[in-house]
């Protein structure tokens, strides 16, 4: 178990933008001549077994062939076969990756969400009776510098409008001073009622409202704490929700039962249309009988069993208080965090209470204030970030006893979790191991990080390493679903009734299996000659099944189907599966279909609301751009579409070694909540260059 850290950094920002370094035709004519003599294979491929199923010894020879890597020196890139403009583009951006990593060894850029985060920074210290003047400002200051000339907000770079976001965010401006008249707060307003007013936000919205009166709690559905007495063994228990909405709905459940109202000095009534609400969903269907069944709990709440009310009460303050992590969070995410301070709050927990100091300390460490602005994180992402800057870096030539490698090795180590979280509700008998997403987060390591740290571990070489890493592959085996795939926290964690409940209108709910999260396991197991394991052929077949009609897999934690396509391709050629697989050729087309004239990939997030228009097409972005190439060079593809996408790579590329992105690439709630990881334009561009130069 870890211990004794310090429980949140600052994140660490790219150096000011200099200019970009746009090269010409010679350059493209430079890289394509490196792809062209860089063969069909290259050290990575040459000792790959040729079809799923190969020996142990034979993945164990492919493991070690791809481990033969070129040496790094200074910014140049040291290999047979990569010509100039490879080198120089991957050593810039290597040089810079480097300058990013922390004196205690990890990487972390800011991972940057939407103002609902910083709207409800705001209306959670208002409900504390904590805000300042000062933050209100700052945080307000940033809410209106992404306000759109249309008045509206949006949920990612480009976004169209969205509801529940303008209207928190029109919330929090009030809250700050800003007059309803003012021109910004007219034109957000003209926008909300068009879109059908304070009605039709969702649930979360509505929640946020009845805290200060500015909404009913009878018009918002109950989540009452008697659900936390609910067995596991028993449908719609707490531990049916994937573990970021079983957080929340745990310190939902205590806001519920106490309905608080803790009024402000402004009205919403201008955002009302006075909308009739929509009529129940039809029987015999699950919308229509939990609608049905709300309106039974409401009456139910108005004189609920005092014993029950107290026990379910009391088991949900001992649940929630347990689960805080070291550094004070709940699950190092934004919901759970403020929900459970409230409930807290609401339990009886004065904001100088040791418990609540800790959350609103470690709240603080989440934040960014900087030129008269306040920005809050949703999430912090140092292991996973670390673990992907060891398999650029190693794949770049970096050798294992470099001091940034194994100083980001050494990091990750101390960062194993050694005790059991929920997770053993449904695996009570598989030994801890893994790892977690943040800094602090024991009760909730995930598959994903898992199969990444481990692969970026045998980049190093450390004492202790080989056993670290044994325990984070026999605790993913163990969380392998049923269905041969693997979710990122839970394993069978797909009951499809959560996602029925009235207070579900918002973000996933479960976490069922994912063709990025298995693609990763899969290419871990390969990488420790392990192809052949159950596990992994298990894990191969699902892949093959997910794929989409097209060519293409679904990204959950990436977007989207670039991302899917550039987890699932590598899995499976390292797996075994060979490259003239036809669900290789498959995807190889797909991607080739839908590269941009400019020679880059991109693809936006309307792609999970509206596939048919937006799969795979999007503005060109780096990360996305290094998908791609991932996928084309494990399928051995080195001209075409590929030449194209390192050209484009070399022609963006800032004279930092970095790349321009403000779009959002990365994956919270499919249709809801995005990201941008600011770290992933530049660390999947060093692994993309990396495999292509050596």
């Amino acid at each position: 178990m870890r211990r004794g850290r310090a429980a949140a950094r600052p994140a660490l920002q790219a150096g000011p933008r200099r200019g970009r370094d746009r090269r010409g035709r010679g350059a493209r004519r430079g890289l394509r001549r490196a792809a062209l003599r860089g063969g069909r294979g290259g050290a990575a491929h040459a000792a790959r077994p040729a079809r799923a199923g190969a020996s142990s010894d034979r993945a164990g020879r492919a493991r070690g062939a791809r481990r033969a890597r070129p040496l790094h020196r200074g910014t140049r890139i040291l290999t047979a076969t990569a010509e100039p403009a490879v080198q120089a583009t991957l050593g810039r951006a290597v040089d810079h990756l480097l300058s990013l990593q922390s004196p205690e060894g990890w990487w972390k850029g800011e991972l940057e969400t939407n103002v609902t985060m910083d709207a409800e920074d705001l209306l959670l210290r208002q409900f504390l009776g904590i805000r300042t003047d000062e933050q209100t400002q700052q945080s307000a200051a940033w809410i209106r510098s992404k306000q759109r000339e249309d008045g509206t907000w949006g949920n990612f770079y480009g976004a169209p409008a969205d509801l529940s976001t303008t209207t928190e965010s029109y919330a929090a401006l009030k809250l700050a001073g800003d007059p309803s008249d003012a021109a910004h707060m007219a034109r957000a307003r003209e926008y909300i009622l068009d879109a059908g007013g304070l009605e039709r936000t969702r649930v979360f919205t509505k929640i946020w409202f009845s805290l200060f009166g500015l909404w009913s709690w009878d018009d918002v559905p109950v989540m009452p704490p008697e659900l936390m007495l609910l067995p596991p063994s028993v449908p719609l228990n707490i531990y049916d929700f994937a573990c970021w909405a079983r957080q929340t709905v745990a310190a939902l459940t205590v806001v519920s039962a106490y309905k608080p109202i803790r009024p402000v000095r402004f009205r919403l009534d201008e955002l009302r249309t006075g909308i009739e609400p929509e009529p129940f969903a039809p029987l015999p269907t699950w919308p229509g009988a939990f609608q049905r069944l709300d309106r039974l709990l409401h009456l139910y709440e108005r004189r609920p069993s005092s014993a029950l009310r107290r026990a379910a009460l009391k088991k949900a303050e001992r649940w929630i208080v347990e689960r805080q992590e070291a550094d004070g969070s709940w699950g190092g995410i934004q919901p759970p965090w403020v929900y459970s301070l409230m409930a807290l709050n609401l339990l009886g927990y004065p904001v100088e209470h040791p418990v609540m100091q800790k959350g609103l300390e470690g709240l603080d460490k989440f934040t960014i204030v900087e030129d008269g602005i306040r920005r809050l994180e949703a999430c912090q992402s140092p292991v996973w970030d670390t673990a992907l800057a060891l398999v650029g870096l190693g794949d770049a030539g970096l050798p294992p006893d470099h001091p940034a490698v194994e100083g980001g090795a050494r990091w990750l180590l101390d960062e194993e979790v050694r005790v059991k979280g929920d997770w053993a509700v449904r695996r009570p008998t598989l030994p801890p191991g893994g790892w977690a997403f943040e800094f602090e987060n024991d009760w909730y390591p995930d598959i994903d990080d898992t199969a990444e740290v481990v692969m970026g571990l045998r980049r190093a070489s450390l004492p202790g390493l080989d056993d670290a890493v044994a325990r984070g592959v026999a605790w993913t085996i163990g969380m392998e679903s049923k269905d041969g795939g693997w979710g990122a926290f839970d394993a069978d964690n797909v009951q499809e009734l959560i996602r029925k409940l009235p207070f579900c209108d918002f973000g996933e709910v479960i976490d069922p299996p994912s063709a990025d999260v298995t693609a990763h396991v899969v290419e871990m197991l390969a990488g420790e000659g392990m192809a052949d394991h159950p596990s992994a052929q298990r894990g191969i077949e699902w892949l093959l099944r997910e794929q989409e009609p097209e060519g293409s897999w679904f990204g959950r934690w990436g977007c989207n189907y670039v991302y899917g396509t550039g987890a699932a391709v590598p899995a499976l050629i390292d797996a075994g599966i060979a490259p003239e697989h036809e669900s290789i050729r498959r995807a190889v087309r797909w991607l080739e279909q839908v590269q941009n004239d400019d020679g880059g990939w991109g693809e936006d997030m309307r792609s999970y609301n509206d596939p048919e228009a937006w799969s795979g097409r999007g503005d060109s972005t780096a990360s996305q751009t290094a998908w791609a190439l991932l996928a084309l060079h494990a399928a051995e593809e080195r001209e075409g579409a590929a030449e194209r996408g390192l050209a484009w790579l070399a022609e963006t590329q800032r004279e930092d070694g970095t790349w321009d992105e403000p779009w959002y690439t990365g994956t919270g709630f499919p249709g809801d909540f995005y990201i941008n990881y600011h770290l992933y334009r530049l660390v999947f561009p060093v692994i993309a260059l990396a495999r292509f130069a050596r």
